[in-house]
């Protein structure tokens, strides 16, 4: 092949909808292509590969190639989604994959298949070690939605397809946000495209990084339920998973600069989609090493399945956690969320918070039932004064259930001197392969 075929064929693939994306994804359109003149039969892998800034940080990234063979997967393509794996294994650097695909490349049979699972294996050896987020701009049908979802982090345009049914039953992006499976949606492919720059600003490169620090000037606001007023940074607030677990948000936000994975409860009791996304979200900061602070407001668990599941994601994870009570902890909750079950290092309490083993009108029929024996109308008054007295933040901090009591005007700074104080955590953990709750 004489260097004028070479540079024609560049030229061609730089042509093509996958090379548009990742031109348009990294900084200033530039990339360094990997192994860019693979071959799949006939025509060019159906994927293009290469590293480039985002940023300025580095990051791996491949995007398939709906203009060759409609994307599919293929031992070409696995081959450079291999070459890309071992490249972020090898030097510690965030991976992020576009899907367009219409499948497999069914005239391979099992050596697709076989394809398929080497590249789901790979990921699976990256998972904790780099953020690896997929990006799903058409059809992502089939097997390689497996390999999609098994990143930390699932950003899908309206219009996009995701399913592992190769009928496409299932696929529609109500589907898959309703059901947890997709942590961001976007409107097209350049807003797609922007929210997974803005997301890796949140992210450190490794899990032996630390996340990078950013300059804020002004603070934060509450944010549809999602934080406490004038917390943390202004314009730090990058929103996950709205549309599941309703009684949950999950957020990346700053604190002077420094990301915070933030989990508020807004009341109730908590379902079982609310715990799975409180126990991946808190596994994720806990694998990178971002500190995980909780808002706790709930009455407790809808199952015990549920809170056994976030009882261990706390109690397991090891890096910084700091749980503030801002309005009910009632029993599984405050043990999950903040108290010995969550291992937190710091807890902290708003004086109209209430901490209770069981709900104030349980605990005043077990405690004093006789404090009932008034008309109906005026029982509602006589638990809210008996859980003043008695279950409140006052009287736990009182029995070192919390560490303080707090106004919310004074959060902010209690949460930088927090940070600051354990920014050296170092925790030893038991010789195990990991837990199998």
């Amino acid at each position: 092949m004489s260097i004028d075929s070479i540079t024609q064929a560049k030229a061609s693939i730089s042509e093509t909808v996958a090379y548009r994306t990742l031109s348009a994804f990294f900084d200033n359109g530039e990339f360094a292509p990997i192994a860019n003149l693979a071959k799949s039969n006939d025509t060019y892998a159906e994927v293009v590969a290469g590293r480039g800034y985002v940023n300025d940080e580095s990051v791996l990234a491949f995007a398939q190639n709906p203009d060759f063979c409609g994307g599919a997967m293929s031992k070409a393509q696995a081959s450079k989604l291999l070459k890309i794996y071992d490249l972020a294994l090898k030097t510690g650097t965030p991976v992020v994959g576009f899907y367009n695909s219409k499948g497999g490349r069914l005239d391979e049979g099992n050596a697709m298949l076989n394809g398929f699972g080497e590249v789901l294996n790979a990921a699976s050896k990256l998972s904790g070690v780099v953020p690896q987020v997929s990006v799903i701009l058409g059809d992502c049908i089939g097997t390689g939605a497996l390999n999609a979802v098994s990143a930390d982090f699932v950003i899908a345009t309206k219009d996009s397809r995701f399913s592992l049914d190769t009928t496409g039953k299932n696929s529609d992006i109500y589907y898959n946000s309703k059901n947890g499976i997709v942590n961001v949606v976007a409107d097209d492919e350049d807003e797609a495209i922007e929210k997974t720059r803005q997301l890796l600003t949140y992210l450190p490169s490794s899990n032996l990084d630390a996340a990078l620090w950013t300059e804020f000037e002004e603070i934060a606001p509450d944010v549809d339920g999602c934080l406490v007023k004038k917390t943390f940074d202004g314009d730090s607030v990058y929103k996950l998973t709205m549309d599941y677990g309703d009684n949950v948000r999950t957020v990346f936000a700053s604190l002077e600069g420094r990301v915070q994975g933030i989990v508020r409860t807004k009341g109730g009791k908590l379902s079982e989609a609310d715990a799975n996304k409180i126990a991946k979200f808190v596994r994720f900061c806990d694998a990178f090493s971002l500190p995980v602070v909780t808002f706790v407001d709930a009455d407790g668990f809808e199952d015990i399945k549920s809170a056994a599941k976030v009882s261990s994601a706390y109690a397991e994870a090891t890096t910084v956690k700091i749980s503030v009570v801002i309005g009910k902890a009632i029993g599984s909750a405050y043990i999950a969320l903040a108290g010995s079950g969550a291992n937190a290092d710091m807890v902290y309490a708003f004086p109209e918070a209430v901490i209770s083993p069981v709900n104030p009108e349980a605990a005043i029929l077990i405690a004093d039932p006789d404090k009932l024996n008034v008309p109906v109308e005026e029982q509602t008054g006589v638990v809210e004064a008996y859980a003043k007295e008695n279950l409140g933040a006052e009287k736990a901090a009182e029995n070192g259930y919390v560490d303080d009591v707090i106004a919310e005007d004074d959060l902010r700074e209690v949460l930088i001197a927090a940070n600051a104080m354990l920014a050296n955590k170092r925790v030893k953990t038991e010789a195990k392969k990991h837990s199998t709750i």
